[in-house]
């Protein structure tokens, strides 16, 4: 039977992309999308998982929109430069014919987690604020959930939203503190190897080949993406941060992981860093945490191509 999972998502370029290579894997059942700030505010992140959707031919899956800002303070803001001010590269799609739920995200994912005990993943791809509210308000979901694999973090490379931090984690430090010390598996598909998943001009050309309507609106939105990593990184084409924690559900085994306990940093400097404790001994702030399974080398060729092959097929 397919995997279930929901996947959290701020709908951004690489969302998309994670987004289209989870409905064409028949190994996942996507049983719902919620929606989070990030990339763009969580009222367009919720239009464009609505739209992502109808261009999948997939509008019987529900969307059900999630917090606007951080547990703690404001949202801080989009990222028009990466991803365009719609979170589409700039090509202002038409507003979505379906509408999201009459619930909050939180509540979707306790109701989805209580009448599937154990039977579904959560994928968050965006700041865990969703998640962290999730939690508050029945905390008994660690004991439903089959696992939490989530795009996010940088346990041994530096940040891209801060030297310190990854994006989606400094989005909400304090929500994703909560997330790494519930009771419960999580993985983190974070920096370490998303930046070793690597997109070249030569891949990307082949999506135009495929013919299918995802395929042809990832054409559509990634120039914009790739002008940004082709700007700051010294690499043609781009890297393939949402999907890879797609890649991770559908074979662990491209990935290399460690076991660490997880903190994320709250203050100063070193606001949104995910800090594992690896060395033998732990400090009291790591102290009776959870184990994370932490992503620390991969296979990012097969990553590319199991995506490509994915859509290609669509």
């Amino acid at each position: 039977m397919p995997r279930k999972i929901i996947i959290d998502t701020d709908p951004g370029v690489d969302d998309t992309m994670a987004i289209f290579f989870a409905l064409c894997s028949p190994e996942l059942e996507v049983v719902g999308l919620t929606t989070i700030f990030g990339n763009v505010h969580t009222e367009l992140a919720t239009k464009n998982a609505l739209r992502l959707l109808e261009i999948a031919g997939r509008s019987d899956i529900p969307v059900a929109a999630g917090a606007v800002d951080a547990l703690t303070g404001p949202f801080e803001g989009p990222v028009p430069f990466v991803h365009g001010a719609d979170g589409q590269g700039d090509i202002n799609l038409p507003d979505p014919a379906g509408k999201a739920l009459g619930i909050n995200a939180a509540q979707f994912i306790i109701e989805q987690l209580r009448a599937h005990p154990g039977e579904i993943t959560l994928a968050p791809v965006g700041p865990l604020t969703n998640i962290a509210l999730a939690l508050r308000l029945e905390p008994r979901i660690t004991e439903w959930v089959d696992e939490v694999v989530l795009m996010g973090g940088n346990a041994l490379a530096p940040g891209n939203a801060s030297p310190a931090g990854e994006a989606n984690i400094r989005n909400d430090p304090e929500a994703a503190d909560i997330v790494f010390g519930a009771d419960w598996q999580v993985t983190m598909v974070g920096l370490d190897v998303t930046l070793r998943v690597h997109m070249t001009p030569e891949d990307i050309a082949e999506y135009a080949t495929h013919g299918n309507p995802m395929s042809d609106h990832i054409v559509r939105i990634l120039p914009h993406y790739r002008r940004y990593f082709e700007s700051n990184y010294e690499a043609e084409g781009i890297f393939v941060h949402d999907s890879s924690a797609i890649a991770y559900l559908l074979d662990p085994t491209l990935f290399k992981v460690r076991r660490w306990p997880i903190r994320v940093g709250t203050q100063g400097l070193g606001r949104g860093k995910t800090w594992p404790a690896t060395g033998g001994h732990i400090l009291p702030a790591w102290a009776n945490r959870p184990l994370a399974n932490v992503c620390v080398d991969v296979d990012g060729e097969r990553v590319v191509e199991l995506e490509a092959e994915r859509l290609r097929g669509a």
